[in-house]
């Protein structure tokens, strides 16, 4: 990579010192592959695929593992189940992170920045029962990609929104954790995104730096006393990493939070703060930095508060739904435009209330629409991690078939007319579909669907 910018290999120099020929080294070579795995859907040891021989474990991370080799992954059907995500390694250390600071009691998080919902996914993972994770974005084709891998993902205490940083002040002291994974010069991607070298300058720099100064003052007021803020960004910028830290600390009298941590691969930042650098010439992974504020105890002013709504009576759902759902005592069961959705119960007045100040794309788990008084079962719903798989027709398919399923092609089944099937593989649903005596109905949805061609081998 002989192209990298002067200003910022000089820089580097200035960093690393001695270290710079190794990292200027490795930026040569191809970037590890790492995924993350949905442990309510799939565990490694049931993955059947030759191309996930020889996983290794991320330090930091107990559900990451590194592969040896780059599989197809859109030919693999353990994604489109959401059996497991696509994400680079250092950047979970915030799993790490959050078991330092989650103590088991139910929090209000909002992921900021969330696209493509690497880290959504990781916190919908994590949060204690009882919890909701706001996942917001504010491009708009980026908010349709964050809400597919969510649905995926298969969880009912998510929301995602579509909004600007600034819609937030109506929100103030919302939350309990916020994350800001800002938009930054992206010098951590330089070996994976050939783009980032070319839009790197100087002027770009400031930009960013100005932006995220934006972005933090905006949001920051949605933030609890006393509630967790966490700052990460993709580059090696100490103006966009430790200098913002430092703003933050100076402007609202926040507190830099130690995370005790046993890797020394893991470089200090270089601030009398605390932030984590991650050097991909040190760690099996990309260029990283997070760091961990906790704010003003006695930051003044009133919290906002969800206003109790009189809702209509409880749904009472059709006996075919409620024996495919977990206990339905501790969800909030919603009616919308004959969309029935699910929401954990505690969360209900939050989620109506964040409705009537935010752009709300999609939340909790939509599980059928009511069509003429008939259940028509909706994809989100073949996804939920807490289905009740007994309860349901199944057809577990072969590699070649599960395929054909999710380009939304016709399969054979065997199962009388008009019955509900969920298609699985590897005992993990990719969706619904609906006899039609000798074939099936295919109900994956079209925008979802795999649009290359299928190889005539297996993968």
């Amino acid at each position: 990579m002989n192209n990298l910018p002067s200003a910022f290999t000089q820089r580097m120099h200035r960093l690393l010192q001695t270290e710079t020929d190794r990292f200027l080294d490795v930026l040569q070579k191809a970037a590890p592959v790492s995924i993350r795995f949905n442990t309510a859907k799939l565990a490694p040891a049931g993955v059947r695929c030759s191309a996930w021989e020889g996983m290794r474990p991320v330090k930091w991370c107990p559900e990451g593992l590194y592969l040896d080799k780059r599989p197809l992954f859109t030919l693999d059907p353990y994604l489109h189940g959401g059996g497991y995500y696509v994400q680079e390694a250092s950047s979970m250390f915030l799993s790490y992170i959050l078991k330092q600071l989650l103590k088991g009691e139910a929090v209000r998080v909002l992921d900021l920045c969330a696209a493509p919902g690497g880290k959504s996914t990781l916190l919908a993972s994590q949060l204690p029962d009882g919890s909701l994770l706001v996942s917001n974005e504010v491009i708009r084709s980026r908010a349709v990609i964050l809400k597919e891998n969510l649905i995926k993902w298969g969880r009912d205490h998510v929301v995602i929104t579509q909004n600007d940083p600034a819609d937030f002040k109506k929100l103030n002291q919302a939350f309990d954790l916020i994350l800001v994974d800002a938009p930054c010069s992206g010098e951590g991607m330089f070996r994976k995104d050939r783009e980032a070298i070319e839009e790197w300058s100087e002027a770009n720099l400031h930009l960013c730096r100005e932006r995220q100064k934006r972005i933090i003052s905006d949001i920051w007021d949605s933030l609890k006393p006393g509630g967790y803020f966490i700052y990460s960004t993709c580059t090696y910028n100490p103006e966009e990493n430790e200098r913002i830290v430092e703003w933050i600390q100076e402007k609202w009298g926040a507190e830099s939070i130690k995370i005790e941590h046993p890797f020394p691969e893991i470089t200090a930042a270089e601030t009398p703060l605390y932030g984590y650098r991650f050097y991909p010439h040190k760690v099996e992974g990309e260029g990283f930095f997070i760091s961990v504020l906790r704010k003003n105890e006695a930051s003044g002013g009133g919290g906002w508060k969800a206003k109790k709504t009189r809702l209509s009576s409880p749904l009472r759902l059709p006996e075919e739904l409620t024996a495919l759902l977990p206990d339905v005592a501790t969800l909030a069961i919603r009616n919308e435009d004959s969309r029935i959705l699910i929401l954990p119960a505690s969360q209900d007045d939050f989620v109506y209330a964040l409705q009537q100040s935010l752009r709300v794309i999609y939340k909790g788990c939509e599980v059928a629409e009511l069509i003429h008084q008939k259940v028509k079962r909706l994809p989100p719903l073949a996804l939920y991690a807490r289905l009740n798989l007994s309860n349901c027709l199944r057809d577990e398919v072969d590699l070649e078939t599960a395929l054909r399923f999710l380009k939304k092609e016709e399969i054979p089944v065997s199962a009388k007319a008009g019955e509900w099937i969920l298609i699985t593989y590897g005992g993990i649903g990719l969706g619904w579909g609906k006899s039609l005596g000798n074939r099936l109905n295919n109900y994956y949805p079209k925008e979802w669907r795999i649009r290359m061609e299928l190889p005539g081998e297996k993968i």
